[in-house]
């Protein structure tokens, strides 16, 4: 070989030190004035044959180098190749990694650097490809502040020197192409920051597979392919989710509602499709909402610390199987929600965290870029690339398994540069307010980008202040279907926890939420915060001696389902769970032989059904139109009473609650038609474990003016009961 093209000491020592970071251009097949040369580094190899790749024969030998794993050598011509490596205990023949070109075209390293990628996962990351006719997969990985690059794993032995990858320049993303590696293996990538520090070895951003916690490699998931049979449902899923219609939702943590009842290899999403999906169809909801699903490293985090935004968490099973959950949630006229978390994450080493040496994926200043509550790091929304990686995840989501909307956690912390931070501890935006002007822009675009390329799904705002027109349209607007109704949860939930005789002079507990019930599309939310770290189970919450206890929270479920908004219960409230939730336990579904937790479940039962099944009580969720006081000043008796009422013109709903333990005979209250009206809930009813007082069935109206009509009805209030009666005139 001539001597000139002999790689210097220098070159040769950074590949053994895996710090050369520009491997493509000293490895592989080197083309020169002499002919073609081909060098390959591979530590512990014993000798390196070159081999035609089309029929095998030999076409150059590779001499060791002048360091120890260095191979060089000339080929006699410049065909296609494979190398033929002799190592201590094998025999193995494969195509270099070195000998292909340019992975990535121009045109996707320019919409990842715009922010405008809406595949990324098939660009970046780790994807089986065929390329030149060879099968392997294609590693890249965005870095734009390494100075070099590798990837990792079973298939080089984790040796760092092995697979140096090529650099895009300007773009920052690193590819290489490593032949015959197949689905399944497990991953890192190994970075060299500027000045040459080493990070720890870095999971992939993009992975769309992890290894099962506590291990933290990324894995080459299986090229997707989901096998949909939910065409129904995607085509009339925008009429089921419009702000019309009835959205009744069960909120699940998946590793904790019902355990398996043996250990088995089976992956869980394939046990809550078998058990689950029945269940909540049984029940009578519209839509499951889960926990984050997306990979996480800690258990105790729910899914809300995650860090494989692209990747379902592997402790519920493979891509696949979640594919096969939501399809037969759909077949069975299921809705899917998916909690999904842009608004922070955490800072193991692996991660995101100082993703390159630098703050890549967050602020570097701790006043922008780390949450103190939870010690989280916060994304940069200003960064183009940034917002181009939490889109394509949530459309990953979205467009990949069907997922029919994405509940977006904490969006307050995300709108407010001061969110749960002294004076001395924030940053000002550019005009000097505390509006986190970048994360308004990257919820807006986010909604836009959602709502141009999934119709019919829903984004839904966990969103605690009054931030104006959250789900009005931008410009002016977030963008979003719809919002948590929090304060709603909050005064209604300590309105119900005091004792009924306290409860006169807190009315407006229950009132004040009408006052602006109709600013935004609301979903009221009984979520899982409300039943963890001391605040007790829903039941637990509530006073008086069991009865009453019972008796208020059928009560309260009752005013719920008839209060204007979307409904979400989180597991176990339906069945009146004694405890606190616990992510590490089952649900306790042995209550339900107990008669008043089954009473509770026959109640939520039978109240989704009829907020489904009476147009009245859904279809002006969002429209002042759809609502009526009768009664809301009767703080003496603590008794409300309200109409429901649709644009179609058919017969009203009446609802009454009673909010003490003392029985109300001849109760008047004015309605607008005469005639009958039917009780057609009754939350004292003895299917429900109540003491079964009520209005027989039926009430006619009198010609008697009240509350402003011409008619009205005489009731008898059942104690702590709520109590729904349609016109039947």
């Amino acid at each position: 070989m001539d001597p000139a093209r002999r790689l210097d000491r220098r070159a040769a020592e950074a590949l053994a030190a895996g710090i050369h970071g520009r491997p493509f251009e000293v490895l592989g097949p080197q083309d020169g004035p002499t002919g073609r040369i081909v060098r390959a580094f591979l530590p512990g190899a014993r000798s390196v044959e070159v081999l035609r790749r089309t029929d095998r024969q030999a076409i150059g030998t590779l001499r060791a180098g002048i360091v120890d794993g260095l191979f060089e050598g000339p080929t006699a011509d410049a065909s296609p190749y494979l190398l033929r490596i002799e190592w201590p205990d094998a025999v193995q023949e494969t195509e270099d990694p070195y000998a292909f070109g340019l992975l990535l075209g121009d045109l996707d390293l320019h919409l990842f650097n715009e922010g405008r990628h809406f595949h990324l996962a098939d660009a970046l990351g780790a994807n089986v490809a065929t390329i030149d006719g060879v099968t392997g997969v294609r590693f890249a990985v965005w870095a734009p502040g390494a100075e070099r690059v590798a990837v990792i794993g079973d298939f080089n032995s984790w040796d760092r020197t092995r697979h140096g990858m090529r650099l895009r320049y300007p773009a920052g993303v690193w590819e290489i192409f490593v032949p015959r590696v197949m689905a399944g293996a497990p991953y890192k990538f190994d970075i060299v920051g500027a000045g040459g520090l080493r990070l720890p070895d870095k999971a992939d951003p993009m992975a769309q597979q992890a290894e099962p916690a506590p291990a933290t490699a990324s894995i080459v998931a299986s090229p997707f392919e989901g096998r949909w049979t939910d065409q129904e449902w995607m085509a009339t899923r925008a009429g089921r989710q419009s702000a019309q219609a009835p959205i009744s939702i069960y909120e699940v943590h998946a590793g904790s509602w019902m355990h398996q009842a043996s250990h088995t290899e089976r992956p869980l999403w394939d046990f809550l499709a078998e058990r689950l999906v029945p269940y909540v169809v049984d029940m009578g909801f519209t839509h499951i909402e889960l926990l984050p699903i997306t990979e996480h490293p800690f258990g105790g985090s729910w899914g809300y610390q995650p860090l494989g935004l692209f990747a379902p968490a592997a402790r519920y099973g493979p891509p696949d199987s979640f594919a096969r959950f939501v399809d037969a949630a759909h077949r069975a006229g299921i809705g899917v929600l998916v909690d999904w978390v842009p608004a922070h994450f955490p800072t193991d080493s692996y991660g995101l965290a100082r993703f390159d040496g630098t703050a890549l994926y967050e602020h570097l200043d701790p006043r922008e870029g780390f949450h103190r509550d939870w010690n989280t790091y916060i994304y940069n929304f200003g960064r183009r690339e940034v917002q181009g990686f939490l889109i394509a995840s949530a459309l990953h989501w979205l467009e990949r398994f069907h997922v029919d909307g994405l509940r977006v956690d904490a969006v307050a912390s995300m709108l407010y540069r001061d969110y749960s931070r002294p004076a001395d501890d924030w940053i000002p935006n550019v005009y000097g307010g505390r509006e986190n002007l970048e994360a308004i822009g990257f919820l807006r675009h986010l909604n836009a980008v959602v709502a141009e390329r999934c119709p019919g799904v829903i984004m839904v705002a966990e969103e605690s202040t009054a931030w104006p027109g959250v789900t009005s349209a931008p410009p002016g607007g977030l963008g979003f279907n719809f919002k948590w109704n929090m304060g709603w949860m909050h005064d209604t939930l300590e309105y119900i926890e005091r004792e009924p005789v306290h409860r006169a002079f807190h009315h407006h507990e229950l009132t004040f939420g009408l006052l602006y019930a109709f600013s935004e599309r609301f979903v009221l939310p009984i979520s899982h915060d409300e039943v963890v770290h001391g605040k007790r189970s829903l039941v637990a919450k509530m006073p008086g001696d069991r009865w009453q206890r019972f008796a208020n929270l059928r009560a309260y479920l009752g005013f719920m389902w008839a209060h204007p908004g979307k409904k979400l219960l989180f597991m176990g409230c339906e069945i009146a769970q004694e405890r606190e939730w616990n992510h590490d336990a089952s649900l306790d579904w042995h209550l339900l032989d107990d008669m008043a937790h089954a009473g509770v479940q026959r109640l939520v039962h039978d109240l989704n059904g009829l907020y489904v099944n009476e147009i009245a009580l859904h279809e002006r969720d969002a429209d002042p139109a759809g609502f009526a006081w009768l009664v809301g000043d009767d703080h003496a008796n603590s008794v409300f009473a309200f109409l429901r009422s649709s644009s179609s013109g058919k017969a009203p709903v009446l609802v009454v609650c009673n909010m003490t333990p003392l029985p109300r005979h001849g109760y008047r209250i004015g309605v607008p038609c005469t005639g009958r009206w039917r009780e057609i809930a009754n939350t004292d009813s003895r299917f429900y474990g109540g003491s079964d007082l009520g209005n027989d069935g039926v009430v006619h109206a009198i010609e008697q003016a009240s509350h402003g009509h011409p008619h009205s009805l005489q009731l008898t209030l059942p104690p702590l009961a709520t109590v729904m009666l349609r016109c039947e005139d």
